[in-house]
């Protein structure tokens, strides 16, 4: 356990070795300069759940360090020459599993830098034995610290020095992590990326100039997970690109007469052609996230035979990938996606002449969410054990306008009501989602046979994939069958009461 405390920059280090000395026999092992980088996913999702992740560095040794945000403690730690890309390629099993349920398929990225001198003190009793070490860490731009590592037995050595720090050179105990020190320094806030919508409204604004602020929200996430993308940092930037972008989508065609009719249009046909060039590197990440799951649900003396089709997968998912980043570096979208933001910056029109922009966006919203519902409920009626798959298809592609209108709008309406109408439709959306991907990847995965069978791929691989292909057939079929009573519950009286009453409050 190590107590830290904070001291003024003007006591330097060797001032305070000095006063040491004075009260006790002091032996300084080493100093140096030593290098503190913080590591966290891209959406801060170890800072969410309260842990600090350090990685130390000087010329004799490195370490990565986990520390509760809440009082500093060291939860756990590993000596480690560098930091992996991702968790599961950390060598200590304490720490992965920690972390890793935590990060998933996210990547760590350094989050901020902190540069300083190191003293390492040893306090010696009169029989020359180690009775505490410490740690002085002496920083140029703000309080130094001290940190006290006590050992076992010589609990009154500690708490000597303990007095002896706060009463006679005035130090202070502290508890702050030294993370939000250092972002402060630097210019960053943690949480500063979500991928959650949040956006605030104002029920009497002008329709057309929300809109353009939901936009411009939109136009941030994009434009924040862009270079993520490209590089292929992790899965999860593409995947939060495509939201984005999916999300502006379904707000030009369901927001519709508030922006001028030709900037509507051009800017959704380039909208769709960013989904359309980026959908193929997506669902070939999604191939390889889920190819644990999809090994898992074969008989086990046939999972490893199915392991040509990762590779095959991978090889694909590189060459999609490079031509991707290829068309995200383009003339065409970096052109458009400026074109986009300085439309969005300029200044509406004080006497706009399309037909709804005069509305409030709360009018809007009321609109557009009920006549949505009303297909929700319409085209989820006429479908029955005969209808065709793409009746379920064309569902869920309605589910999901009405899920990013919602989204848009949900401070414009009771926070716990929206919340749990929401809830109810992500449930509904979610059957339909896994009858859709399950019937696509079946489709797919009988296309990589094919490709795979014409480059001699082992029979016992083939014969894996087929077992594969059955299971998801299997799985399709009962997501089909889970449809008539998710549906029921979300038509139900009482849901349609909800949004109802969230309309006309």
């Amino acid at each position: 356990m190590s107590l830290p405390f904070n001291f003024i920059t003007s006591l330097s280090a060797q001032k305070l070795i000095a006063k040491l000395s004075d009260k006790a026999t002091v032996q300084l092992i080493a100093k140096q300069y030593s290098l503190k980088t913080y590591y966290d996913s891209f959406d801060w999702r170890l800072y969410v759940a309260g842990i600090s992740c350090e990685f130390n560095r000087s010329k004799t040794s490195s370490n990565l360090v986990l520390r509760t945000l809440k009082d500093d403690l060291i939860i756990a730690s590993v000596d480690l020459k560098e930091v992996p890309s991702f968790s599961h390629q950390l060598p200590s099993e304490e720490i992965r599993q920690l972390i890793e349920p935590l990060l998933d398929c996210r990547a760590l990225l350094a989050a901020c830098n902190l540069d300083y001198e190191t003293y390492n003190l040893n306090i010696l009793n009169n029989d020359d034995k180690i009775i505490l070490r410490i740690i002085i860490e002496e920083h140029e731009l703000f309080d130094n610290r001290v940190i006290l590592l006590p050992i076992k037995g010589y609990d009154k050595a500690t708490e000597q020095t303990i007095e002896l720090l706060t009463t006679h050179f005035g130090l202070r105990p502290t508890h702050k992590p030294l993370l939000l020190t250092a972002l402060h320094m630097q210019g960053r806030k943690p949480n500063d990326y979500s991928s959650k919508l949040n956006i605030n409204l104002d029920p009497d604004m002008r329709a057309d100039i929300a809109t353009k602020y939901i936009y411009s929200h939109l136009l941030k996430a994009i434009k924040d997970n862009e270079q993520g993308t490209i590089a292929n940092t992790d899965s999860e930037f593409l995947h939060d690109f495509r939201v984005a972008v999916r999300r502006t989508r379904a707000g030009l065609n369901q927001l519709k007469n508030l922006l001028p009719e030709n900037s509507s249009q051009y800017y959704a046909e380039f909208f769709s052609w960013l989904g359309q060039i980026t959908g193929t590197t997506r669902d070939l990440d999604v191939y390889l996230l889920n190819f644990k799951t999809y090994k898992n649900s074969l008989p086990e003396s046939m999972r490893n035979d199915l392991d040509p089709l990762y590779d095959f997968l991978l090889t694909k998912q590189k060459h999609t990938q490079k031509e991707l980043a290829t068309k995200l570096r383009s003339i065409r979208y970096l052109t458009t996606i400026s074109e986009w933001e300085q439309y969005l910056k300029a200044q509406a029109p004080l006497t706009p002449i399309e037909p709804n922009a005069k509305l409030s966006i709360k009018q809007l919203a009321d609109r557009r969410i009920w006549k949505n519902y009303k297909r929700v409920l319409q085209e989820g009626d006429a479908i029955n054990e005969h209808s065709p798959a793409e009746t379920l298809h064309d569902l869920r592609k309605s589910c999901k306008k009405l899920r990013y209108l919602m989204e848009f709008f949900q401070n414009l309406y009771h926070e716990q009501e929206i919340k749990v109408f929401i809830k109810n439709l992500k449930s509904l959306q979610e059957v339909l989602g896994d009858f859709q991907d399950y019937a696509i990847q079946e489709l797919t995965l009988k296309q990589f046979s094919e490709e795979m069978l014409a480059n001699h791929v082992s029979a016992n691989t083939l014969l894996a994939m087929g077992v594969l292909i059955q299971n998801l057939d299997c799985l399709r079929t009962k997501a089909r069958d889970d449809f008539s009573a998710k549906f029921i519950h979300f038509k139900h009286e009482d849901n349609q009461s909800t949004l109802k009453k969230l309309l006309t409050d």
